[in-house]
């Protein structure tokens, strides 16, 4: 059967180990924010090239160029046995662009998993998380045996803390995504595809909980 999921829920929560641990299970493609930037630049298209010089320059990708870039990313062969998707749509236009996309590939049954954790233990598991600065592929102090200011597991560069997730600026991030995204979820709830679970357990217990509700 296909398995198509958009996973929900504030930084710091797990989406990505879930992803990951999702992919591996179903057999799908994980598909991240900044995999669909990185696969478009890598790709050489038209939209790819433009994303690619706007990151260049340290701007944000607009949403049409993302909601394009999507489409694309959702249209493959890789996509046919389903897809989990990560970190989009982040806005209702996101939203409502993304099931635009959804009618035009025929795409009719999917599930929306979001994920609830207290703000206080998102706070202390972003003050655990790692970036590549090169790959930007994102490590756990607690689960991926990594440390900081180690090597990249997969590139051997650096592996540092980012700005954004020191605790004052995730308080920040935390009330942002809160003001934008309630529309989301509700716009997600009306038609009946969401799934609300408790992401504090371990990594295991969640999983388990994920693939018992689907």
């Amino acid at each position: 059967m296909e398995t198509r999921l958009i996973l929900f829920g504030p930084p710091g929560v797990g989406k990505g180990t879930q992803a990951k641990l999702l992919a591996e299970q179903f057999g799908i493609p994980h598909i991240s924010t900044g995999d669909i930037l990185r696969a478009g630049a890598m790709a050489g298209t038209e939209l790819g090239k433009k994303a690619k010089a706007l990151m260049d320059e340290g701007k944000l990708v607009p949403d049409d160029i993302m909601v394009n870039l999507v489409r694309e990313t959702l249209a493959s062969p890789k996509t046919a046995k389903g897809f989990i998707l990560d970190g989009f749509p982040r806005t209702i236009g996101q939203a409502k662009a993304l099931s635009a996309i959804f009618k035009e590939l025929k795409i009719t049954r999917f599930q929306v998993v979001n994920f609830e954790v207290d703000d206080e233990e998102i706070i202390r598991r972003l003050a655990n998380r790692l970036i590549c600065p090169k790959e930007g592929k994102i490590f756990n102090l607690e689960f991926d045996a990594v440390e900081s200011g180690g090597p990249c597991p997969s590139c051997g560069t650096r592996l540092i803390q980012r700005e954004d997730d020191k605790a004052e600026t995730v308080r920040e991030r935390l009330r942002v995504y809160n003001a934008a995204t309630k529309a989301v979820i509700e716009y997600y709830r009306q038609q009946g595809v969401v799934m609300t679970l408790d992401g504090t357990g371990t990594v295991d217990v969640v999983n388990r909980e994920i693939r018992m509700m689907l």
